[in-house]
């Protein structure tokens, strides 16, 4: 086959799997941590209390500005990066073996859980992560494999700056840094003494100004936050155990036995690289950031895609094993996992649409807690019978109409920010601890506060329980009767919202900033 077509067909896949993406992004509610970071958009800022700003940025962009807020608004960013980074992907194989080589690390991006669809299609700052990670990935080995490249300063910049802008969508695109450098002392030492690396790492510390700027001013409650999370009570198997089996199934299962054959056929040298150092420079990449995460892992509970980008140098190898293993253009391996896919992804839909029961508790009081489903449906609903009760409650005289709409915890607080309070016109105010409320502490400072005499709502999910009369009778005359709301799904109650009315505040909570 000429090899050139490779990159018509990569195009070709692309376009593919953003339309598929497109026309799916629509039918999905925002799940529990998209509209989490829609507050990022709302609020921007030097740093945020989880995560750097990128991907608030990048839902300002994809928003116009935030005056376009919809599924395919904020999701629409996650397909174009994941259409870069596929692109990517396939030029970068193309540089360390060849244009079938980098068709199919395009392939394994696709079919991978995690980069084809958990950054790919939901908006998460580990999409922003992706565009530049691989863009990192693709300046190292173009400085690698061409000659006297590593002479020119405006690579060792651009890679800087990639480093630097994939650090601010996530802290550990440091490890971009750290990698190379594990490869550099073992297969070139001579480029230590390079002054134009150092130019490199000086522009990613410029780059990071802005998240120490921010700890700085608010204390490094950032990483005091964190660092409480970190027990060390002792070794925990089965963390370790969730940790591994998350990735199995986050990389795609087919996609992750593909990885670990063609790992173990590169190290038997079964196959190899035009340059032996290339793979050594991949297993610098990913193999130790890989092994760090289940080292924390056998401490304290992780989630598997914190790991995910180490995987990502893991396709090229897997690549290059298919390019030798088989002459076909789609190999059962693909066409396996990319149906497996496909699978899911359909399965989702219709369960998030027509599941007539949900898929956690069903006690009363906890009624749909764990189920997935309920992250991405019923709100768009509740948020207009909600402001068709405000309207009424305002008629009948039954509130005062600057209530305000409380919130304890940044889950569900970000469903109720983006589905609730934009209809019915309510600001949202945090009420609560600041390890519960996250950035809501901080938009608080941009809002009206609580006053005496003013009333509230409250929404409690009862996939998300708490009692009302201990987090706010303090600070209220009287707590009402909740109105029960029912999410019906094909004729069955899957879950219960209660709306709770807040009469007569007469207490102000005290500022948690």
């Amino acid at each position: 086959m000429d090899q050139r077509s490779y990159s018509v067909k990569t195009v070709y896949l692309i376009v593919i799997a953003a339309a598929i993406k497109l026309l799916v992004a629509p039918l999905l509610e925002l799940g529990i941590d998209e509209v989490y970071y829609w507050t990022y958009a709302v609020r921007p800022d030097w740093n945020q209390f989880d995560h750097p700003p990128m991907v608030g940025l990048l839902i300002r962009l994809t928003t116009l500005n935030l005056w376009w807020p919809s599924e395919l608004s904020f999701r629409l960013g996650s397909v174009l990066v994941a259409a870069c980074s596929t692109w990517i992907l396939f030029k970068l194989g193309k540089l360390i073996s060849g244009e079938r080589t980098g068709w199919f690390a395009a392939l394994l991006y696709t079919a991978s859980v995690y980069t084809g669809f958990i950054a790919g299609f939901f908006i998460l700052p580990d999409t922003p992560q992706m565009l530049f990670w691989t863009a990192s990935l693709y300046l190292m080995a173009y400085l690698l494999m061409k000659r006297n490249k590593d002479k020119v300063l405006s690579i060792w910049l651009l890679l800087g700056l990639m480093i630097g802008l994939a650090t601010l969508s996530k802290v550990h695109g440091l490890y971009l840094w750290a990698g190379f450098g594990l490869f550099l002392l073992l297969k070139r030492t001579s480029w230590l003494l390079n002054w134009r690396l150092y130019a490199g790492v000086f522009v990613t510390i410029l780059c990071i100004l802005p998240i120490v700027y921010w700890n700085w001013e608010n204390n490094f409650i950032t990483y005091k936050f964190h660092s409480e999370r970190v027990t060390h009570t002792g070794l925990q198997w089965e963390s370790l155990i969730r940790e591994i089996g998350g990735e199995f199934a986050y990389q795609n299962p087919v996609v992750y036995v593909l990885l670990l054959l063609s790992v173990i056929a590169l190290l038997t040298n079964r196959i190899r690289f035009n340059q032996r150092r290339t793979g050594i420079w991949l297993f610098c990449m990913s193999i130790p950031m890989i092994l760090i995460f289940w080292l924390v892992a056998l401490f304290n509970p992780t989630l598997p895609h914190w790991s995910g980008p180490a995987f990502i140098p893991l396709f090229l190898i897997g690549a290059l094993y298919l390019d030798k293993m088989t002459t076909a253009l789609f190999p059962e391996w693909i066409k396996i996992s990319l149906s497996l896919v496909g699978v899911v992804l359909v399965t989702a839909v219709v369960l998030v649409h027509y599941a007539p029961r949900n898929f956690g508790s069903q006690d009363k009081e906890n009624y749909g807690e764990y189920c997935p489903t309920l992250d991405l449906s019923g709100w768009s609903d509740l948020g207009k019978t909600f402001t068709q009760l405000v309207q009424k409650d305002r008629s009948d005289q039954l509130m005062r109409p600057d209530a305000s709409l409380l919130v304890n915890n940044y889950f569900p607080g970000g469903h109720v920010e983006f589905y609730v309070s934009r209809p019915s016109g309510l600001p949202v105010i945090g009420v609560g601890k600041l390890q519960d409320l996250h950035i809501f502490a901080w938009l608080n400072k941009d809002r009206p506060p609580l006053r005496l005499g003013a009333d509230a709502y409250c929404i409690v999910p009862s996939n998300f329980p708490m009692n009302v009369a201990d987090a706010y009778g303090d600070y209220f005359t009287t707590i009402l009767p909740p109105v029960e709301l029912r999410q019906i799904r094909n004729g069955g109650v899957v879950r219960y919202f209660y709306i709770y009315r807040l009469k007569n505040c007469k207490k102000v909570p005290a500022p948690l900033l």
